[in-house]
Order: C-alpha cells, then structure tokens, then sequence
C-alpha cells in the first residue's frame, strides 16, 4: 500500500521553484503514483500566495499561467481534506491547518522543511499520537529508500 502524506506548503513551492532539488523528487513520486497526498484548500492558498510574491515571481520567471496550473495540478490529484481551525498546537496558526489536515487525511507522515514544526519535540510526540510522523524530506526520502 503507498505511503498517505500530506506535504507542507514549503515543500510544494521548494520543487516548483528548484526542479533538481529533493523537495521536487518528493513531489515527482507522487506524479509517478508511488505515494498519495492529501492536502487542504488553506495549504493551496498559500502556495498561491508565496508564489505570487513580487520577488518570487520576477526571480524565479514564474507567470501566472504557471502558478495556476500547478495548483490545479495538485487540487486536481490530491485527496483534499477540511479543517476547522480547532486544533491548537503550534505558536503559528498557518502550521496548525497543515498539522490538522494531516490529521484529517489520515496522512502517515508530515513531510516539512519548516524547523519549528520538525524541531519542536512536543509538537512531534503529539503528532505521533495521532498516527502522523513529522519528516523533513531528507528523512522522507530515506524512509521509502530514495
């Protein structure tokens, strides 16, 4: 059976904006089918809204057409969950949604590059209690031996 995994936002945008990086080979396994995402329409919003960041865009030669298909892409194949806002864990409201959405979807593993969610022990324990490990995508990718 795949993996189920949600991927926060920063993973998303990291392999949109670096093709060759490990943030993207995560996110070509799950074009490939080899695992399944969930995802959520707050973690959408902002992927859409760091990637219509001024400097990102001019930077990074991202056009709207770009910005808009990716995210069709991933609403379009992710199995999309809801949240409520209820769970309360983290200092940083935005992290809450990712970490109650990977509730939601049932997801194995949290895959983040953000410190204070995969640094933060507490916040971990209680993730694993409810059936989800944090990974950075170096742990990732060395879980499914990639």
């Amino acid at each position: 059976m795949k993996p189920v995994v949600l991927l926060d936002t920063n993973v998303w945008v990291s392999a949109l904006l670096n093709p060759e990086g490990a943030p993207a080979r995560v996110v070509n396994l799950w074009r490939e089918g080899a695992i399944d995402v969930v995802a959520a329409l707050p973690i959408l919003e902002e992927i859409g809204d760091v990637l219509h960041r001024p400097r990102i865009r001019k930077k990074y030669a991202i056009d709207e057409a770009k910005v808009e298909g990716y995210l069709r892409l991933i609403s379009g194949r992710a199995s999309m969950v809801s949240v409520t806002g209820a769970l309360k864990l983290c200092r940083d409201p935005d992290d809450d949604r990712i970490l109650e959405a990977a509730s939601a979807g049932k997801a194995e593993c949290l895959v983040t590059r953000d410190d204070d969610v995969k640094r933060d022990l507490d916040l971990i324990r209680q993730m694993n209690a409810r059936g989800v490990q944090v990974l950075s995508v170096s742990q990732f990718l060395a879980k499914l031996g990639r």
